[in-house]
């Protein structure tokens, strides 16, 4: 009989496997907050180029923003109140990266000359972890 046996013995895989485990270890905290940095990251761009582009364009052919009452659900349905509207200027309801929407005022509080548009973050409260276009 033949002890040629192809395989991995017992001590072989526990080896690989205390391996895989010391790795994982090292690079999972590097990880770790990557995840909520790039909702972020999501939520500015959101703020300050697509919603802001589609709010522009509204502007561009209406000659003023939706009102705080029309809401962003002005760029997707056209309201009573606009003159030109070109639109469908977003194709879905914005939902910031915590699946929430975004808030809108026109005339804003922070920005008086046009509009605030901001995202309550991730504990979905105003607070410090809001994302906003003013600083």
């Amino acid at each position: 009989m033949s002890r040629n046996k192809k395989g991995f013995t017992l001590i072989e895989l526990m080896l690989v496997v205390i391996i895989i485990g010391a790795l994982v270890a090292m690079v999972m905290p590097r990880f770790a907050g990557r995840g909520e940095s790039a909702r972020i990251a999501a939520a500015k761009a959101d703020i300050r180029a697509n919603i802001a582009t589609a709010l522009k364009m509204y502007e561009l052919d209406n000659g003023n923003y939706p009102t705080s009452d029309e809401g962003l659900n002005a760029l997707m349905n056209k309201p009573a109140s606009a003159t030109n509207w070109n639109g469908p200027y977003l194709e879905r309801q914005p939902l910031d990266p915590w699946s929430r929407e975004y808030k809108y005022k026109c005339p804003g509080d922070h920005r008086t000359s046009d509009y605030d548009l901001y995202s309550l973050g991730k504990d979905g409260t105003e607070s410090n972890d809001d994302v906003k276009n003013w600083e």
